[in-house]
């Protein structure tokens, strides 16, 4: 299809008409911006503090990692070129303590460490949070060590044109992060972090080191350390999320004020019928005492044990107490939140001979949104991908670009979401504010 709208990097005026508007959420192509185009969606990106626009963030998933490998200073200087208003660095600990960007702890996928034979002695095999993994992993090295490796994409049968990139980039440190969120916010603009904490359970009380030794690093208190060392404990500019629950509790509890700081915390939720919190997994295998651990919780959620899933968390009554109690936000698979039917057949909707779109929208809303939204709670779905095999037709058939998907969520009431291509994220903001604009007239 055709129209006459300015595509985003040509356009030299913040608005366009509405139809417009309305043509690129439906139409926007899935693939990715070239370089430059990226280059100049950062020149167009109008000041904020704090980071957003009219409420709404980007949050620029693992960076820019779309277009860069996962992790890197790279990818996140990229995303905030984009437009990103916050970056996310996944945090595990080296064999020193030092926090660094990882997805996970094993780093096979995700370095060059299989081609150091000085390291080859390291490879092993963990249990992490229940499942064996064969690989190396962070804490067995030193940061110096770690050092020494050189990041290469996740996912290359997916995104080949990332291997180009393959051992250009150092595994960075959280300060390293840091240090780059406040280079990057300038001329009225202020960059944001939503670190996570990856695997807290294992990296403070149940996960060993390749010689052995208890690892006993709390992410948590590293990751408060590290903030208030860096002064960097604005709480608009701070998000803090993981997946398990009694990390976020004891950070409101405790961590936060006994350094005190208040940052925002996200309850990330993995698959509501599928999967279980693995603190829980954890402190009921050793009898733990629940209640002194998670308070009112294990009571609204109608008591907790082997068979509970994350799904027994979206209550109304459960997301009301997390506001009360220790959460700001958040963070739903957009698969529970938006529901997807199995297609019987996938299509090829964008043309490239192969058929990998794969599923269809419901036109259902999980009620966690509206539950969540009415107690207060930021949502921030994740995770957004332009790529063909992540995407899904609408409820009528129709094939829909990530920049739909972005608005559409935009019009279901979520504040951000998770993107690994911000510069879409950002161009649904400006499609949907556009939107709204024009109705407003």
């Amino acid at each position: 299809m055709h129209t006459r709208c300015r595509t985003p990097e040509r356009r030299r005026r913040p608005d366009r008409p509405a139809a417009c508007a309305m043509l690129l959420a439906l139409f926007a192509s899935s693939a990715a911006f070239a370089d430059d185009a990226a280059m100049s969606a950062a020149d167009r990106h109008r000041p904020s503090d704090p980071p957003g626009q009219h409420g709404l963030i980007v949050i620029a998933h693992r960076g820019a990692s779309g277009y860069r490998p996962e992790h890197t200073l790279e990818a996140y200087r990229l995303a905030i070129r984009q437009g990103a208003d916050f970056i996310e660095p996944d945090l595990v600990a080296t064999k020193d303590g030092v926090l660094v960007a990882r997805h996970e702890n094993e780093i096979s996928g995700t370095t060059d460490v299989a081609s150091h034979p000085e390291f080859a002695s390291r490879r092993t095999t963990k249990t992490i949070d229940g499942v064996a993994m064969t690989g190396w992993f962070t804490e067995d090295f030193t940061l110096a060590e770690l050092k020494t490796l050189r990041a290469k994409e996740r996912i290359p049968a997916i995104r080949p044109d990332n291997t180009r990139f393959d051992g250009m980039y150092s595994v960075p440190t959280l300060v390293e992060v840091i240090e780059l969120a406040k280079r990057e916010s300038r001329n009225g603009r202020r960059i944001g972090i939503y670190p996570e904490t990856k695997h807290p359970t294992y990296f403070a009380r149940e996960g060993r080191r390749i010689d052995g030794k208890p690892i006993g690093v709390s992410l948590g208190a590293k990751l408060v350390e590290t903030l208030v060392q860096q002064r960097f404990t604005d709480p608009r500019r701070v998000y803090i999320q993981s997946f398990e629950f009694e990390n976020l509790v004891e950070l409101k509890k405790k961590l936060m004020p006994a350094a005190g700081i208040d940052l925002p915390l996200v309850q990330l939720y993995d698959d509501f019928q599928g999967a279980t919190p693995y603190d829980i997994t954890y402190n009921l295998a050793h009898g733990a005492d629940l209640s002194a651990v998670y308070g009112g919780l294990v009571q609204q959620a109608g008591g907790i044990d082997a068979a509970t899933r994350y799904g027994a968390f979206t209550s109304e009554p459960v997301l009301a107490w997390m506001k009360a109690n220790y959460a700001s936000g958040v963070g739903p698979w957009k698969g529970n939140l938006l529901p997807r039917q199995t297609l019987q057949a996938p299509v090829d909707a964008n043309g490239d001979g192969k058929a990998e779109l794969a599923g269809q929208g419901t036109g259902l809303v999980h009620p966690m949104l509206a539950w969540a939204l009415k107690a207060g709670l930021q949502v921030h779905p994740y995770t957004l991908r332009a790529e063909e095999v992540y995407l899904a037709q609408t409820p009528g058939g129709v094939p829909q670009s990530v920049v739909a998907e972005a608005v559409q969520l935009y019009g279901l009431g979520v504040q951000g979401f998770f993107i690994d291509q911000p510069d879409q994220g950002v161009l649904a903001r400006e499609v949907f504010l556009e939107i709204n604009r024009q109705r407003e007239r």
